[in-house]
């Protein structure tokens, strides 16, 4: 009875520590997938930048890579 009652609970514990990998796995999915999501709105962004005015495409690249802007 008491091997039997010890395997119960190991079977609890186990579920358990399934349950939040599981959750944290998907978790994780779930903000790469939102970071994915935001980085390609902000790309989309800097396309259209790029096209209606290149010179502000420039400072926000250089502002987001950390180099000076060049001046024309």
């Amino acid at each position: 009875m008491r091997t039997l009652l010890g395997y119960v609970v190991l079977a609890v514990v186990a579920f358990f520590a399934f349950k939040l990998v599981l959750g944290l796995i998907g978790f994780a999915i779930g903000l790469f997938w939102t970071v994915l999501w935001l980085a390609a709105i902000g790309f989309g962004i800097y396309l259209v930048l790029k096209v209606v005015n290149p010179i502000a495409a420039a400072r926000v690249h250089a502002a987001i890579t950390g180099h000076k802007a060049d001046s024309e």
